[in-house]
């Protein structure tokens, strides 16, 4: 089983990670403090993990995983209406929190206490079932606070951490820095590879705009830097290209497209400073990657998200199923591998579901492959949008806001959403609620006012009509 104590052993006396007020921990730490909490719990249950990128969530994600405790990853953040919600629809046996919140929970007991975290003990069955092979929970939309939860298995953990450790040549001696939360799966995907080698995480909660982030990297020697589109975006802003970063050897991009014009500007950087430069795609359904783009390409082949990760392979189909061989055509994409998802949860009993997927994932999005087998994205099937990396459903956002004015919809492409509403005086309250809600910045959201909202005769939201107004 994937960080069970056979596998951290090897790397004792390594540094598992590295925080911004320079505390170091070892492996050797980190499995005491393992077995410490799993004492407290002792058995296989659900537990909610509210997470930050500390040595306390960490602690709390590898002792579940490594002693068979299904783990819902959360932000720690997560609006307490959208937990509660999640909480009764699940009911998990624990909640693993950041001290800050345990005050909104008092109505549960805490059993444990380690550094800034609590394990407080719910009033919910413990003698409910879990399917054998589930290890983890993904919310689809976690800023949403989204009830459909990613199935993720031992299998699917272990066979993404080991592809993804391959093709980017992972070893003991990297230092990744945690740009991405814990809960995301891009950002999870990067603890589990490198964690899986032995190698050290600096973890942190600061921003790229703050100094005490470029302090951690300078002063800790990062060896790596992973984000999202959002992030390129602000480390062009920040003059990035003109850091004096020489640890520095890999950068990698997933999340989203990127520009065009970003990505050929990354890609020429790294290879003109004798840096790596990867293009990622993968879905949490995937349990994060599905694509790489060998840096050796990044610039040949800028704006494409390469190809099928070790172990996994790529074929597009048409409207009718059939696979589309000939290249430069637009079809789906569907994915094969250990890595795709056992399929999703809406309830409690769902997690007794086996293997509904059988390594098969239909992406939603389309694509194209040239001549050299190399994909391109295209566009998407599905009302899903990126906001700055957070995976966001559209109409569950509708959902959100339908408690707080009726008429409304909502469109929009990676990093931008547009809001319909028919209230000219509710615009600057529709988006501060939105951005409180998914604690997504306000300049994600874009609210628009129209006269109504377009709808067909069974009453249905006409989204094609919204883009065009």
């Amino acid at each position: 089983m994937i960080f069970s104590e056979n596998h951290l052993v090897p790397f004792n006396n390594h540094l598992v990670a590295i925080t911004d007020d320079g505390f170091r921990f070892s492996y050797a730490e980190l499995q005491g403090w393992n077995k410490e909490l799993y004492e407290q719990v002792g058995h296989r249950c659900l537990v909610f993990n509210l997470c930050t990128n500390s040595i306390e969530s960490l602690v709390g994600y590898t002792t579940f995983i490594g002693n068979g405790i299904v783990p819902l990853l959360l932000d720690a953040g997560l609006d307490k209406e959208l937990l509660d919600e999640l909480i009764l629809r699940y009911q998990p046996e624990y909640l693993w929190i950041p001290e800050s919140r345990s005050s909104e929970f008092s109505n549960y007991s805490c059993i444990y206490e380690f550094k800034g975290y609590q394990l407080l003990k719910t009033s919910f069955n413990c003698n409910f079932q879990l399917y054998n092979e589930l290890a983890l929970l993904f919310a689809t939309s976690g800023s949403t606070g989204s009830p459909k939860l990613v199935r993720i298995s031992y299998r699917n953990l272990e066979a993404n951490a080991q592809s993804i450790a391959e093709y980017l040549n992972i070893t003991s001696d990297e230092r990744p820095i945690t740009v991405l939360p814990m809960n995301y799966s891009f950002g999870l995907s990067i603890i589990n590879s490198h964690l899986l080698k032995g190698a050290t995480l600096l973890l942190t909660n600061r921003s790229l705009m703050e100094k005490e982030f470029w302090a951690l990297i300078k002063n800790e020697k990062a060896t790596s830097f992973s984000g999202v589109p959002y992030t390129f975006e602000m480390l062009h802003k920040l003059r990035f290209f003109r850091m004096d970063l020489p640890y520095l050897r890999t950068l990698t991009q997933a999340g989203g497209k990127l520009n065009l014009h970003l990505t050929q500007e990354f890609a020429n950087y790294c290879q003109q400073s004798g840096k790596r430069f990867f293009v990622m795609y993968g879905q949490t359904e995937a349990t994060a990657r599905m694509s790489y783009l060998p840096s050796d390409w990044s610039v040949t082949k800028a704006g494409s998200m390469g190809i099928a990760i070790p172990g996994g392979e790529f074929h597009l189909i048409d409207e009718n199923q059939n696979i589309i061989w000939e290249p430069n055509t637009v079809g789906e994409l569907v994915y094969k591998g250990s890595n795709v998802s056992l399929g999703y949860a809406m309830e409690r009993t769902d997690l007794l579901k086996g293997d509904e997927n059988q390594g098969v994932l239909f992406t939603g999005d389309l694509a194209t492959r040239d001549e050299d087998g190399c994909y391109y994205i295209v566009g998407r099937k599905k009302r899903f949008i990126k906001l700055f990396g957070n995976r966001v459903n559209l109409d569950e956002t509708e959902q959100i806001l339908k408690t707080l004015i009726h008429d409304c919809a909502c469109v929009g492409v990676d990093d931008q959403m547009i809001i319909y509403i028919t209230d000219e005086a509710r615009m600057k309250e529709t988006q501060d609620y939105i951005a409180l809600k998914t604690g997504i910045h306000h300049k994600a959201f874009k609210v628009r006012c129209i006269d109504k909202i377009p709808k067909n005769t069974s009453g249905k939201t006409i989204y094609s009509n919204l883009e065009t107004v």
